[in-house]
């Protein structure tokens, strides 16, 4: 608590290595708020800061955190191929309303190994003309790979967008056993 009798924000960080390069893992109090693809020095300084002026504090490095550690243990799992589903504490914070129920639906309704159309997952959110809108919400996550975006493909098996690039995109994919390892 703070001086005022409120409870203090909490963010803490920390960067894991991956076979799409590193990763930086955001939490709060709440759980797992943001993952960032790409972090090099520059990224990640410009993400802390964002992080900063949305959530109101000042992100802190510690990856040993008891609100990181386990979130970082099961993305290197996930990695590694061990693991197929997250079993984290989320905080949605970064994200309301439309995008937050086409997230909230791909989170708990596409399994590891399996895709949805952009237009299908509109659909399952009670906005079946919202395929467009589904693309925005996926370009919105701050949750990917844990909230796993990479799994929505364009109605025609097109790949469609990334946040992470194309060649992540298909990385991850590949590594679920929906498309063939890439050969170089």
């Amino acid at each position: 608590m703070d001086s005022h009798g409120q409870d203090e924000q909490r963010i803490v960080w920390g960067v894991v290595g991956t076979d799409i390069g590193p990763l930086l893992l955001a939490a709060t109090r709440e759980g797992l708020v943001n993952v960032v693809f790409h972090a090099t020095d520059a990224v990640r300084d410009r993400a802390l800061d964002r992080l900063a002026s949305r959530l109101g504090a000042e992100p802190v490095e510690a990856p040993g955190s008891p609100l990181l550690a386990e979130a970082i243990r099961q993305v290197a799992a996930y990695f590694a191929g061990e693991r197929r589903d997250f079993d984290l504490p989320l905080d949605w914070s970064l994200i309301s309303g439309f995008n937050r129920e086409v997230l909230r639906e791909l989170a708990s309704g596409v399994p590891y190994g399996s895709v949805v159309g952009y237009g299908d997952l509109a659909g399952r959110v009670g906005q079946p003309g919202a395929a467009q809108a589904v693309g925005a919400a996926m370009g919105a996550n701050p949750l990917p790979v844990v909230v796993p975006c990479h799994r929505v493909l364009e109605s025609d098996g097109g790949i469609g967008g990334f946040g992470g690039g194309l060649e992540a995109k298909r990385r991850l994919l590949a590594l679920e056993g929906v498309l063939p390892e890439p050969l170089f």
